[in-house]
């Protein structure tokens, strides 16, 4: 029987005719996905092989775009709202999966569905679902298991927000210089390839002895004009290199060392991670997650591999029995500030309630250091070009200005 929608008339639970559709892999299924709901199905209609639903098809096969997580953002808070009005988890669910435009997502909707029909509980049957990372599944585990469900997704839909206005804003940082950045190239290339080539003609014709800084643009400019179709691809496949091997064990190492090291771009780096691990750690911890179980999720969480490794350290430090703000202390780029800040929390017992300060904190100074970027890489950017181009406009009209000057 083929996978889809199965039409069906039946009995339910109290005597009464019900028919529709339902969504099954086949119809033994289908079958007992109806049993689930306490319906008894008199008749089961097989869906016609012409009602493929492409879409629903390309997620079976992989084809499809995974949701992303505003996406899952999305769903997280309508959750949220749904369950604090009262609402059954499966009725929640339901009425998300229905009105869900994600086809992804709402294939992952009805999966968990199916496992909480069965009685699994929810987090489990997220934790099947790619999308819903160990940090969503374990806090969604703790709001379960604490009663606080509703609560719990908010904390994450407001952790979701934290972290895409961080990326909007690096993002946006750097959209301008990139921009300037490609058109000066555009700019340059075109002088060397199209407008330098008529100056040497002029300059050919004159006879005239040529300036040194002139001689060094025209030899550029054969150069680009000789190897442009080696130079384009070249740059591709060293690009393409360079991308497989920062994705290696040990080039993904190196490429984190060195932004880590990179001046203003690495302060970034190390206080976005830092802003991030504690607002996560805070979130766990509030949820009722024990320490050593939330460092070990906040690891997983990190993308930098040397501040990973220097986490697992103070990780181990506390499995030992040690307080979490010593092997903070030694971590050289860790805020002494910031470290007081959570040993006043630890000696308080309001450790989550400090990590969310510390967590602003790291945010402030990260913003503060993407401006900082931002002044100093625009006008960087502006003036290298701007001499760029003003050297080799110089250049080509120098010969000129020593031709009238002799004459």
């Amino acid at each position: 029987m083929a996978e889809g929608k199965y039409k069906y008339i039946g009995v339910s639970a109290d005597g009464r005719k019900v028919e529709g559709e339902i969504d099954a892999k086949d119809e033994r299924h289908a079958k007992r996905l109806l049993r689930r709901q306490g319906i008894r199905a008199r008749k089961m209609t097989a869906p016609n092989p012409l009602d493929i639903d492409l879409a629903v098809w390309m997620v079976d096969k992989g084809f499809a775009k995974p949701f992303g997580k505003k996406e899952l953002n999305r769903f997280t808070r309508q959750l949220s709202i749904l369950i604090n009005a009262g609402v059954p988890i499966m009725e929640c669910l339901d009425i998300l999966s229905k009105q869900e435009k994600n086809v992804s997502l709402k294939m992952c909707i009805k999966n968990i569905m199916e496992d909480v029909s069965s009685g699994k509980s929810l987090h489990d049957g997220m934790s099947k679902q790619k999308g819903f990372d160990k940090l969503y599944c374990s806090l969604v585990k703790a709001g379960e298991a604490a009663g606080i469900l509703d609560t719990i997704l908010v904390k994450l839909s407001e952790f979701m927000d934290k972290q895409e206005k961080m990326k909007k804003q690096i993002k946006g940082a750097m959209t301008y210089p990139t921009i300037v950045l490609v058109v000066g190239i555009a700019v340059t290339y075109g002088l060397m390839v199209f407008v330098v080539p008529q100056f040497v003609g002029m300059l050919n014709e004159s006879g005239q002895e040529i300036p040194a800084v002139t001689q060094f643009v025209i030899n550029v400019s054969d150069f680009f004009q000789e190897y442009t179709m080696i130079m384009i691809p070249s740059g591709f496949v060293a690009l393409l290199l360079f991308r497989n091997f920062i994705q290696t064990k040990d080039g993904k190492i190196a490429w984190d060392r060195f932004t880590m090291k990179a001046p203003v771009f690495g302060d970034i780096i190390i206080k976005g991670n830092l802003s991030s691990f504690s607002r996560t750690l805070a979130t766990m911890l509030s949820a009722g997650v024990a320490l050593i179980e939330a460092l070990e999720i906040c690891i997983d969480t990190i993308d930098n591999t040397q501040i990973s490794k220097d986490l697992k350290q103070v990780r181990d430090a506390v499995v030992k029995g040690k307080s979490i703000t010593e092997p903070l202390g030694r971590i050289k780029y860790f805020p002494p500030l910031v470290n007081q800040m959570v040993k006043v929390g630890e000696s308080t017992g309001n450790l989550d309630t400090m990590l969310v300060k510390v967590a602003d904190v790291f945010e402030e100074e990260t913003e503060d250091a993407i401006k900082t970027m931002t002044s100093l890489i625009e006008p960087a950017i502006l003036i290298g070009l701007g001499g760029l181009i003003g050297t080799v406009l110089i250049a080509m009209y120098l010969p000129i200005f020593m031709s009238a000057g002799g004459a």
